[in-house]
């Protein structure tokens, strides 16, 4: 239920240019129950109960220390001490934390700015459409560069780690250039764990690839979402946008030459409300801050091992493939690239140094 309190600061945040759903966010409640405040033109009547706090009483230090560092969500601050032993109920968190909204700082300092060519933001999206007379499930990684709002996204079929990886790749060639640091979430093609002292542990893949392309990964912390809300918001436009504009597509490959097109047509001729200017003209300043791209692009392929049969044939993905007679009863690492090409190569055992057999296409 909300306060009266509740109720002033949807107001305030409306004046603002805050959207419904994030108010109800902060709030923690549903974004109907903000719809529902506003056409009442106020908090609904009666008083709440008061919260038995008790049960907090050793952890409210921990909920100070996450208000002070900009944590207000009252269902995130409940997961946080749940972890760490509280027993009680949300009700007694949130009462807990109502009292104290008059001193949180106002959204506008929450989110940060950054210089030109210096972050992209990383995020994942999905939906179901029609692709070739079928409905699918697509999938369609979102790239927001942090200082112009220019995006890219890329429509496939799979969330996994060569995907996630082909996506940022495919937005650096987009963009022209890579930027000094890369925001991710802790999805686990990236991110492997956080420990207590706020160390990351990130996928050896993905230090690879930020070698590669001369970029800092940089992680989300648990549960904050909105450290990479540029990004977040770009994905809910492609959803609303895009995907409201085209409903169905011969196959993955027109849905992303649409899409591309979209990009140019579209999302880059945006005014952008919160920086007041014209996207791609505000990218014009960033473009010359991009890091070079490298001369070789990093290989996202899948690798596997087979074994070759006496025949010469190899069984990949549940198709049989012929290979040269140098192959045959050999195991062989079998890379299958984003465009399905494959190209198998003797492994070498460590008790004889087979002579490598010159990869090959088929």
């Amino acid at each position: 239920m909300l306060t009266k309190e509740d109720y002033m600061q949807i107001e305030d945040q409306l004046k603002r240019g805050v959207y419904q759903k994030d108010i109800a966010f902060d709030l923690g409640v549903h974004p109907k129950t903000i719809r529902r405040a506003l056409r009442r033109g106020a908090a609904p009547g009666g008083r709440r109960p008061l919260a038995h706090d008790s049960k907090l009483d050793p952890f409210k230090p921990i909920v100070d220390k996450l208000l002070a560092e900009g944590v207000w969500n009252a269902k995130v601050i409940l997961s946080e001490i749940r972890e760490l032993g509280y027993t009680g109920g949300y009700t007694v968190v949130r009462g807990y934390i109502q009292p104290k909204r008059p001193l949180r700082k106002s959204r506008e300092t929450v989110r940060f700015e950054t210089e030109p060519g210096v972050q992209l933001q990383n995020d994942w999206g999905e939906l179901w459409t029609i692709v070739g007379g079928k409905r699918k499930k697509v999938h369609f990684p979102v790239n927001t560069l942090g200082f112009s709002r220019r995006f890219h996204f890329w429509i496939t079929d799979r969330e996994d780690a060569e995907h996630t990886y082909e996506g940022l790749i495919r937005s650096f060639e987009h963009f022209g250039g890579a930027t000094a640091e890369v925001l991710v979430d802790n999805q686990k093609s990236m991110v492997l764990s956080h420990d207590i002292n706020g160390r990351v542990r990130y996928n050896e893949a993905f230090l690879d690839l930020s070698g590669h392309y001369s970029f800092v990964p940089k992680a989300c912390r648990p549960f904050r979402a909105r450290t990479k809300g540029k990004d977040e918001r770009m994905v809910g436009y492609v959803k609303h946008n895009f995907f409201q504009r085209y409903r169905s597509f011969d196959s993955l490959e027109e849905a992303n030459n649409l899409a591309l097109i979209w990009l140019k047509n579209e999302a880059d001729r945006r005014f952008h409300g919160t920086v007041k200017e014209v996207v791609a003209e505000r990218f014009k300043r960033e473009r010359p801050h991009l890091v070079q791209l490298p001369p070789v692009r990093f290989d996202t392929s899948y690798r596997e091992r087979r074994l070759v049969g006496f025949d010469g044939y190899v069984d990949v993905a549940g198709n049989r493939y012929s290979v040269p007679d140098d192959y045959r009863a050999r195991e062989v690492a079998v890379k299958i690239s984003m465009d399905g090409r494959l190209s198998p190569t003797v492994v070498k055992s460590p008790e004889s140094a087979v002579k490598k057999s010159p990869p090959i296409h088929f």
